[in-house]
């Protein structure tokens, strides 16, 4: 049907010509390559075949072609012949289509079926050393070839520096697609940018994506066990096309629409002051183990793409999913600063948070490299030098670098912060220490490489675990409804539901339960780092204890926006206190408290209190602390602050009279902020926060947060 050149191999993927559409792959070890391209998505036989000639569609081990007369909607898939010999590594099977590593776009309208898409006969008794003749390309989702022209309108990302940022984590899917979103394209990317006007009044900078990347949304073999319906892969950490966004997330259709309907989500989020932040799976693909599907890198070149066991038959499991991508091989590489590159220049995304970053760490045996060069190589990149790049970093395998992230640049999800606050204000004695060194931005992590505060991205819940309503409502997890029986998810909480487990209608239990709520708010936003907001703890979410919820694409997870409206004090709390930090560079901080007078004129820049008002004994120290911040030294390079602040913090389950001393200056001190209050009174508008009087002491209600600000007569 088609008339083929030979093509080019310098851009791999398929690249739009005058004339036609080059493909070219990767596959060093594949003995024939063949490109199939069909006429629907769902189609087991193609419509063209092309079997390339090593001869002429071989550079190296890139096989290419050009295809004449075809362009942009063509959908296409691979094929590679080679040796099927796991026990050395080689899986190739010429019976299964392949996805192309770099396809900008699946057909989203379809349901895949892996169990087709084994190389092996699941029937026989050699398990995965068996071979499957069974043909599988209907039961794959077709690439699609992608036009990459889109009117950007002078859009350019944001790159905010992290100091400036709060950054809102969220799911494409869960934000609108509850009915009482009232949103006309629920939970898809037009449906985030329906939430703009709430996103910008609640004044976040940045949103945090969950995989955005393909991945098959029903691959979780499970029910529900109380009703018996499916369970998905809700959060979507199992990518399969690092390149395409999901199609099941376009609202104007899968062919490659979903490519410009993202586009066009960014552009409205730029627009609106917001940036985009991408969670990325580069440690495993949703290939799984041995006896997984072969859908893209297992066919193409398995070990090449993947660290193996020394048999070469068996995955090294660092990712707790079954593979691990062998990230430091230059091929695998390359793959991962193409794509990123491509998902800043051609998608215009501002950064990424890399799940279980320290697999970006190990070498081709598994083992942790001192200066891992895919992680170095990320960060020198001169394309992403503005771009953010954050690390969870840890891996299923063992390995925890938080405070230790190799590579320069990099920021981290800094769970010792979370795990730090959570234990203070429980009541446990002893926890004021260290909430002291977590709420001024984790010197004993950050400092000795050189690192800046805003490096510790600070959270007290993510996506992983409760969300904050459910931290103060439950003693533990409830995560039967994941079909686990209750086996899945993190024990260790440090939640509490004070006396009781749940929903209550007791008045005085959820009195605490909001006054916590609004102290681990208070806590986050205030705290110097970069402070990252789960969506929907500013009222309230709740998941009904469930600290997992992996698989739940249901009520559990969706925003129910009902207790936005139920919870409008604590709504109107967070919007209050992200403005708050926003007005005061005092709580942006770009270097590390000193607790020294730098000038030799004025007080430190911070200075700790007990109860008493003198300078605590850290070795004694219970759950009271005080602290007095400078304002004044905020930024050197940015206006002086026009006040200094007096935080307390009370996780005590009894009222305590802080003595506070003078303020600077001659000034006097206001209230801003008192969380035991009812609202309005607990957070007061700029400007007309009350005087403090008397102005050497307050009275601190149970388990309850003060800010003072100082004010000029």
């Amino acid at each position: 049907m088609y008339a083929v050149k030979p093509g080019s191999p310098m851009t791999l993927g398929a690249r739009i010509e005058v004339d036609g559409v080059n493909f070219a792959v990767f596959s060093r070890d594949a003995e024939s390559m063949t490109l199939c391209l069909f006429d629907g998505s769902g189609d087991g036989e193609a419509s063209f075949e092309h079997r390339l000639d090593p001869r002429l569609n071989r550079t190296g081990d890139i096989w290419h072609v050009l295809v004449l007369g075809i362009g942009a909607g063509a959908l296409y898939l691979w094929r590679a012949d080679g040796p099927y010999l796991p026990t050395k590594g080689h899986r190739f099977n010429r019976h299964k289509a392949l996805i192309d590593p770099y396809a900008k776009a699946l057909s989203g309208d379809f349901t895949w079926e892996l169990d087709k898409a084994r190389s092996y006969d699941p029937a026989s008794s050699e398990l995965d050393l068996s071979f499957s003749s069974e043909d599988d390309a209907a039961y794959l989702p077709k690439c699609i070839v992608v036009d990459d022209h889109f009117d950007w309108r002078g859009d350019r990302p944001l790159n905010y520096p992290l100091r400036h940022c709060v950054i809102y984590e969220t799911h494409v899917r869960g934000l609108t697609m509850h009915p009482s979103s009232e949103a006309a394209h629920p939970g898809s990317f037009m449906g985030v940018a329906e939430a703009i006007p709430y996103l910008k009044a609640l004044g976040v900078t940045s949103l945090e994506l969950l995989p955005v990347q393909e991945f098959d949304r029903l691959e979780n073999p499970r029910s529900d066990p109380a009703t018996g319906q499916r369970l998905s892969n809700y959060w979507g950490y199992s990518t399969i096309a690092f390149f395409a966004p999901k199609g099941d997330y376009s609202s104007s259709g899968s062919r490659g629409e979903q490519v410009a309907e993202f586009k066009e989500m960014v552009r409205s989020l730029h627009e609106a002051g917001i940036e985009v932040i991408l969670d990325i799976v580069f440690n495993h693909s949703a290939e799984g183990g041995e006896m997984g599907p072969t859908l893209s890198f297992r066919g193409l070149d398995n070990r090449i793409y993947y660290i193996l066991d020394e048999d070469k038959r068996h995955y090294k499991n660092y990712s707790g999913c079954g593979n691990t991508l062998n990230c430091n091989h230059p091929v695998v590489r390359t793959l991962i600063r193409d794509c990123l590159r491509y998902w800043v220049v051609e998608m215009h995304v501002d950064g990424f948070r890399f799940d279980l970053g320290s697999i970006l760490g190990r070498d081709q045996d598994g083992n942790l490299l001192e200066n891992p060069p895919v992680i170095e190589g990320i960060a020198e990149d001169p394309i992403l030098r503005h771009t953010k790049i954050i690390a969870e970093a840890w891996d299923a395998g063992g390995a925890y670098q938080v405070g230790w992230f190799p590579g320069g640049r990099w920021a981290e999800w800094n769970d010792r912060y979370r795990d730090d606050v959570r234990r203070f204000w429980r009541g446990e004695r002893g926890a004021a220490g260290a909430l002291a060194t977590r709420i001024t931005g984790s010197s004993d992590l950050y400092l000795r490489d050189g690192r800046k505060p805003f490096h510790s991205i600070n959270f007290i819940t993510a996506h992983d675990g409760f969300t904050l309503n459910d931290l103060v409502s439950y003693d533990r997890k409830h995560n039967e409804r994941n079909g686990e029986a209750g086996r899945d998810g993190s024990d260790s909480n440090l939640s509490s539901g004070y006396g009781e487990e749940g929903p209550t209608r007791n008045a005085a239990l959820e009195a605490l339960r909001n006054r916590q709520a609004k102290n681990f708010l208070a806590t986050l936003i205030l705290s110097i780092g970069t402070p990252m907001l789960l969506g929907g703890d500013e009222f309230r979410r709740t998941q009904g204890g469930n600290n997992n919820a992996y698989c739940q694409d249901n009520e559990t997870s969706w925003y129910d926006w009902r207790f936005a409206i139920v919870h409008a004090d604590i709504l109107r709390f967070a919007q209050g206190l992200i403005a708050f930090r926003m007005r005061h560079p005092a709580f942006r901080r770009p270097e590390f408290f000193t607790g020294l007078d730098a000038d030799f004129n004025s007080t430190p820049d911070i200075t700790w209190f007990d109860v008493e008002g003198k300078s605590p004994d850290w070795a004694a120290i219970d759950d009271r602390i005080a602290a007095r911040i400078d304002g004044s030294k905020a930024d050197i390079l940015a206006d002086r602050d026009d006040a200094d602040f007096y935080l307390i913090f009370n996780a005590k389950d009894e009222s305590a009279v802080f003595k506070v001393g003078p303020a600077p200056l001659a000034r006097l001190w206001h209230r801003a902020v008192d969380s035991s209050l009812p609202s309005p009174e607990d957070l007061c508008e700029p400007g007309v926060e009350p005087i403090l009087s008397p102005q050497d002491e307050y009275a601190v209600a149970p388990r309850s947060f003060v800010l003072l600000v100082s004010r000029t007569p």
